[in-house]
Order: C-alpha cells, then sequence, then structure tokens
C-alpha cells in the first residue's frame, strides 16, 4: 500500500535537530525544525530551512528566545496566504509565574518574518495548526498538574480565542494533536495520551466543534501528524513504541478507530514528529531520527497505491 521511494538526510548542523514540520508554500519547501544541545535544554531554537526541489536546501530564518528553549515547530498558511510558524517556549526561569507560553511568527514569502506573536493562554502548549475555511484552530494542552486540552481559534495568526474548554475529560495526561477537517466539516483529531492509560484517541466533532466524540485507538502514539488524501483516507505519521521505537507510516479508520502501520521509515531511537505533503503523486515526509547516530533531519518520498 506504500512504497518508500526515496530518504536521505537533510540536516544536520546542530548536536541535536529535532521535532520537524513540512509545507510547500509559494511553489518552494519549507521545512522547519528545533536545534539544540539535546532532546530537552536551555537554549533550543527554530529554524527554517528551503528548498526549490528538496534537493539543495538553505537556512531563512532561527528564531531563538533570550531565556527560553523554543520547541515543537509546526508550519502552515494562514487564510490572507502567509506562512506561520508556531511553537512554543519553555522558560528556563518562570515569567510571572508561567513556565511555557506558546508563539506565531508569520512571514509573506519564508524569508522575513514578524516579531513573535504571544498566542492561547500562558501554560498552554498550542502542539499544532490547521486552517480550514479562512480561520485557524490549534489545541493547546495545559502544563500545569491539571490536564486538560483547550481548543483555540484565530483568523489572522495573531489574536487567538477559546473556542471549547476540557475538550477530552478523561483523566489522563492528553497532549499533542493533529486536526484535520473533511469536506463536510467535520473535524478530526488525532491525540496523544501518557500516563496510564496511554493509547491514543480519535476525536470527531461538528461545527461549532464545541462538543467531541472520542474512540481509543489502542497504540501508544507520540509526535502525531495526520492528513486526509482526496480518496478520503487518513494517513498519519506516529512514533511507534511497540516492539522497536520507529517512525511509522499509518491509516488510520475513523469507523472502526484502528491504527495500522503500513511502513516503516528508516529510524530508531530519539525519532518521529513528522510532516507530511501530498505533492505530484508522492508523499514526501520531513522527520529525524537517531538511527544513524547523530539525531538528524530526514526527508522520505513515498508512493501510495491506490
Amino acid at each position: 500500500m506504500a512504497k518508500l521511494i526515496e530518504v536521505r538526510r537533510i540536516w544536520d548542523q546542530a548536536p541535536h535537530n529535532a521535532f520537524t514540520d513540512l509545507i510547500r508554500f509559494k511553489d518552494r519547501w519549507f521545512c522547519a525544525f528545533r536545534e539544540g544541545k539535546g532532546h530537552v535544554c536551555d537554549t533550543g531554537k527554530l529554524r527554517v530551512i528551503a528548498s526549490p526541489d528538496g534537493q539543495e536546501w538553505k537556512s531563512v530564518a532561527l528564531m531563538a528566545w533570550d531565556g527560553g528553549d523554543v520547541r515543537d515547530a509546526k508550519l502552515s498558511i494562514t487564510g490572507d496566504g502567509q506562512l506561520m510558524l508556531s511553537g512554543a517556549v519553555r522558560f528556563v526561569k518562570p515569567v510571572a509565574g508561567h513556565v511555557h507560553q506558546s508563539v506565531t511568527w508569520l512571514s509573506p514569502d519564508g524569508e522575513t518574518w514578524t516579531e513573535p506573536n504571544r498566542v492561547a493562554d500562558p501554560n498552554f502548549w498550542m502542539w499544532s495548526v490547521t486552517w480550514h475555511k479562512g480561520v485557524g484552530y490549534g489545541i493547546g494542552y495545559s502544563c500545569t498538574a491539571k490536564h486538560l486540552i483547550r481548543l483555540y481559534h484565530t483568523k489572522d495568526g495573531k489574536k487567538w480565542d477559546t473556542l471549547a474548554d476540557d475538550l477530552f475529560p478523561g483523566g489522563t495526561y492528553a497532549n499533542e494533536t493533529s486536526l484535520v477537517f473533511a469536506p463536510d466539516d467535520a473535524c478530526y483529531c488525532l491525540l496523544r495520551r501518557d500516563d496510564k492509560p496511554s493509547s491514543a484517541q480519535l476525536g470527531v466533532s461538528k461545527p461549532p466543534y464545541t462538543g467531541w466524540v472520542w474512540r481509543d485507538l489502542g497504540v501508544t502514539i507520540g509526535g502525531p501528524k495526520m492528513i486526509r488524501l482526496p480518496d478520503g483516507r487518513f494517513l498519519a505519521t506516529v512514533r511507534l513504541y511497540d516492539k522497536r521505537v520507529r517512525t511509522g507510516l499509518c491509516t488510520i479508520d475513523p469507523d472502526k478507530g484502528a491504527l495500522t502501520e503500513i511502513l516503516t521509515l528508516p529510524s530508531g531511537g530519539d525519532t518521529s514528529y513528522a510532516g507530511m505533503v501530498l505533492h505530484d503523486g508522492l508523499l514526501w515526509l520531513s522527520y529525524y531520527s537517531s538511527h544513524e547516530g547523530k539525531t538528524s533531519i530526514y526527508l522520505a518520498k513515498v508512493k501510495l497505491e491506490p
């Protein structure tokens, strides 16, 4: 169902290169990720690199925060056609009692960027953003002892309002998410959970997205990224923990509540956090892995069977 056509390392200049996203914007490829001294350090930065063809890449932006570790780069295109980079800052020392702050940057061309916009609520980590009919949606998860997730929305990427609170009152640590909208405006959410139980959830909601129904997928995942193909199939790239830790491309059956791995990407150890773009009949994926020693950024191309 899925055949790996090509995979290669595209960036490894920092001691630790991880947590990617990938997008095609104005006929160029953009990949964003975190650079740091390790998986967690106090000086992490978000780097954006660009390429006309996916072969040769150049750095076009580096986002740093004095006194903070900037994490989880996510790319999206706003309703008015700007490229948006989102992430979260983990403060080395609490600021006004807060330890985390979600932020966005906007760019008309991928190279000239605004100053960071503080978005969502302090101590809520807005993990990714999906735009639908001119509105951006993102779920933030609480970084305090009271674990809950909150749905935010925006029209400009700068001002965000809470749309729904405590989406998954499951009593466990719900956190990373990926949102996908269907042609009938239904919104699907792939949700990571930690603690016990730790199995992933698939949520679905109809407008105005204030009420959600959840199905247990029965699999523990990390770094979820989900897309919907034109033929209606749902694909997700996640970190899988059974057998050996790896990055796997999976199908999701929303009716059965089933996640099934169809391709294991060359990966291992510290890995996953993918970007996914369907382009010219191929699925392009960015991800990171340490299977070759140094934790580096990889780009894969996958042929999907009908």
